[in-house]
């Protein structure tokens, strides 16, 4: 009874073509993660300016009928002005999500913004929480708009299918 009560805080349910879609979010949790420094305790010897480099990726992995499995991988690599690194950061968050009745393009969208709007807020809190533990201070990042990421990267690989190749 409990999975029941659970469920229903994060199921949406609704209709569309007369078909039956459903959107639960199952399990959510890391994959990975890592946090490396490889310049202390020598780094800590210097003025903390830090210069962000933070990169995400998105992949998804049907393992079971209407389950998906979507893991957003986030990379924060943060070095000094130097170019010393002061740590990388990397977490794999991941979710399982039931998925049914969607048409293949609105379930692609729904796997690459939906999902991964589900997943960052965890993952940005795992690469701030390694930051801290890692002795340094906190790296608040930024919210992400996946809805214009996922337009941008569409749009991006239309570009290059239409370029003839050389």
């Amino acid at each position: 009874m409990a999975d029941k009560e659970d469920q229903s805080n994060v199921q949406a349910t609704g209709q569309a073509n007369g078909t039956a879609m459903k959107f639960v979010i199952q399990r959510i949790y890391i994959k990975d993660s890592s946090f490396e420094s490889p310049n202390t305790p020598d780094i800590f010897k210097t003025e903390y300016k830090p210069n962000i480099q933070f990169n995400m990726n998105t992949k998804t992995n049907n393992f079971q009928e209407n389950f998906h499995e979507v893991i957003l991988t986030m990379t924060a690599e943060v070095k000094n002005s130097d170019d010393k690194v002061y740590f990388i950061a990397e977490v794999q968050q991941a979710g399982i999500f039931q998925i049914e009745g969607f048409e293949a393009e609105r379930l692609t969208e729904v796997l690459h913004i939906s999902c991964p709007n589900i997943l960052y807020p965890y993952g940005r809190e795992v690469i701030d929480n390694l930051a801290v533990k890692g002795g340094f201070p906190p790296l608040m990042l930024a919210p992400v708009n996946f809805e214009s990421a996922y337009l941008q990267a569409r749009e991006q690989q239309t570009k290059q299918q239409e370029e003839p190749a050389s």
